[in-house]
């Protein structure tokens, strides 16, 4: 009687060390995909190799990730990148707009392609942070090897991060183009990308995303001078026909406001670069003669 109650406590007791051990490890893998975001078979293997430390499993399962991401980014590097997103940023005075491309539409929809996007934006709204200058407006335009050879605060350059995320998505990324405002003074900057949010409040440092973008400086109030307006002047912004109201133009919308554009650029993804069109008109050149 007494040996068998013996081994009914030994029992109850490694059960109850098993199911507390149990939580502790199931605790770990939820903590750990939700940090990193990788697989539960791959959190898993490394929360094992790691008796369960989420910090040396984490820094584990990075390495691995950049390894793997970067020999993908080598198998793809010639897949045509065609889909991908618009990302603008504005925070204070500072703004950027950024394009990452993608081999599939599926993709440049997931979150993990967005979450880059934003991430890409805040790098390139950060090097703002480092420029000083006594004008108006500053911008700076970096093309895809300006960008990827830009360092993060993370450590690493955006090559390396980028080569992370091929590993994560499966197919071919690219860091295509990227342009940074900062203003002074009475100059202030807005942002926009469409399709525009639904659901939030307020864009103030929240980077939109969307096959459009646009980022203009401006200043109001001010005092207009009358401008001839040419409703079929589609290159210039003003003289476009005004999104709510197509009896108006925008410049008729920024007189009546009082508001006075500095300076706007906008992208559309996977439109012809200048830099691109060049390289296009040269071609033909070459070719005709």
């Amino acid at each position: 009687m007494l040996l068998q109650k013996f081994f009914s406590r030994t029992l109850h007791t490694t059960r109850q060390l098993y199911a507390a051990g149990a939580g502790l490890e199931k605790s770990a893998l939820s903590a750990l995909r939700k940090k990193t975001g990788y697989t539960f078979a791959n959190c898993k293997k490394a929360l094992e190799l790691h008796n369960n430390d989420v910090s040396l499993a984490e820094k584990w399962l990075h390495q691995q990730a950049q390894s793997l991401g970067w020999s993908k980014a080598t198998k793809v590097a010639d897949r045509v990148t065609q889909q991908g997103l618009v990302g603008v940023l504005i925070n204070g005075n500072r703004g950027a707009m950024v394009e990452l491309n993608c081999e599939t539409d599926f993709v440049a929809r997931n979150e993990t392609f967005k979450r880059f996007v934003d991430h890409v934006s805040r790098i390139v709204l950060h090097y703002t942070d480092q420029t000083e200058f006594d004008g108006d407006l500053w911008k700076l335009g970096f093309d895809s090897d300006a960008l990827k050879n830009l360092e993060t605060p993370q450590g690493g350059s955006l090559a390396d991060h980028l080569a992370l995320l091929i590993g994560a998505i499966g197919e071919n990324a690219t860091i295509r183009r990227a342009l940074c405002f900062k203003v002074n003074n009475d100059l202030m900057l807005a942002g926009y990308a469409h399709p525009a949010p639904t659901n939030v409040s307020t864009t103030h440092n929240i980077t939109q995303v969307g096959k459009y973008g646009a980022i203009v400086a401006f200043r109001s109030p001010r005092e207009f001078e009358d401008v001839e307006i040419q409703k079929d002047d589609e290159t210039c912004l003003i003289y476009q026909e005004y999104l709510l109201d197509a009896d108006r133009t925008v410049g008729e919308i920024l007189k009546e406001r009082s508001i006075d554009i500095i300076d706007y650029h906008r992208f559309e993804c996977g439109e012809p670069t200048k830099r691109e069109l060049q390289e296009i008109l040269q071609s033909q050149q070459q070719n005709s003669n």
